[in-house]
């Protein structure tokens, strides 16, 4: 018997989020993205944002790199969505990407993410 697609294979409970102020950090991706928070005993906030969960960690030591993950966000009003970020405290990584199919973007603590023009025909 088979267990593919069952209890062997994992599922992604959360995406994780290595930060110096996981409350601060989460507010900040609350009002991007909506959804609700919670604070675990660990002091980890937990953001249930549809369809995406993620989960803020504190951790001691800054970010120093372009990170290896990251987010996409696919919106239907780019330039909207571009400015609503910019105005909430994101900044332009333009020097990561420049051009014209996405834009890089960082958050307060500096984790990169991407807002993604529609798909043509959406």
């Amino acid at each position: 018997m088979s267990h593919e697609g069952s209890v062997l294979q994992p599922t992604i409970g959360w995406i994780c989020v290595d930060c110096a102020d996981p409350q601060a950090l989460a507010i900040w991706w609350q009002r991007l993205l909506g959804g609700e928070l919670a604070v675990d005993g660990d002091g980890d906030v937990h953001l249930e944002a549809r369809p995406v969960r993620l989960l803020f960690v504190k951790v001691p030591e800054p970010k120093v790199v372009k990170n290896r993950l990251h987010l996409d966000l696919r919106v239907t009003d780019y330039d909207g969505a571009v400015a609503r970020a910019l105005t909430i405290g994101a900044a332009p990584a333009d020097e990561v990407y420049l051009g014209d199919r996405w834009r890089v973007l960082r958050d307060p603590e500096g984790n990169e993410f991407c807002i993604i023009r529609p798909k043509t025909g959406d």
